[in-house]
């Protein structure tokens, strides 16, 4: 095995892929919740699985930075389901 100077680009794509797993694994909790989280609106009645899809986008957006054109259509999608069903 090379000194940690030297490492091989086998080694280092071992590592990183160690590392992924290890990532991946510690956040897998979080991804059923947030699927749990998904399910319990919608067999709630809360929200039906097209406002849960837009609000999930109108979140991604705003947390990208993303354009507010494409923002405001996302939130009038939402807007519209919300009135037409919702309080």
């Amino acid at each position: 095995m090379s000194t940690a100077d030297n490492k091989t680009k086998k080694e280092y794509v071992v590592e990183f892929i160690k590392s992924f797993d290890a990532n991946e694994q510690a956040m897998e909790p979080y991804k059923e919740h947030r699927k749990d989280l998904r399910k319990n609106y919608v067999e709630n009645g809360y929200l039906s699985r097209e406002e849960v899809r837009f609000a999930v986008k109108a979140y991604r957006m705003l947390k990208s930075d993303d354009d507010y054109d494409t923002f405001s259509e996302i939130y009038e999608k939402l807007y519209k389901s919300i009135g037409k069903g919702g309080a």
